[in-house]
């Protein structure tokens, strides 16, 4: 986690983030990840259209089962999950320098968007559009 600065984790934010519903759990028979879904995203994204977006944050997979697709299972549920409360595009962010992050996100099919200082932090920041991904249908 040594993106993250401490103030950032702290139990109060956490918390709050948790109460709101943003945060999900993947579980493998243990929780193997989470990650954290939300619909605005005005400190990373300010520049973009109010509701035509999802927004992934703090994706996070237990070492122990890194390389087994957890984060791609996790991906893929958001953006499916961003089709379905009518968002077009999911976002999202890391720092710049983390190239090895940035092939993973690639892989999957987000777009290179911009890069940006926000804080502290250089990000890319990279976008998925909904609609062209190959969301599993949900009708029975």
């Amino acid at each position: 986690m040594g993106m993250w600065r401490a103030d950032e984790l702290t139990r109060e934010r956490v918390s709050k983030d948790v109460n709101d519903g943003l945060f999900y759990l993947a579980e493998v028979g243990q929780l193997v990840g989470t990650l954290k879904f939300q619909l605005s995203d005005v400190e990373i994204w300010p520049d973009v259209p109010d509701g035509d977006s999802a927004f992934v944050h703090r994706l996070a997979v237990r070492r122990a089962f890194a390389g087994q697709g957890v984060s791609t299972a996790m991906l893929t549920w958001a953006a499916t999950r961003a089709a379905e409360v009518n968002r077009h595009l999911l976002r999202l962010d890391c720092e710049a320098s983390r190239a090895r992050l940035r092939a993973v996100y690639e892989r999957f099919g987000f777009r290179h968007h911009s890069d940006r200082q926000v804080g502290p932090y250089f990000v890319s920041r990279y976008e998925l559009d909904v609609r062209q991904f190959n969301v599993s249908s949900t009708a029975g």
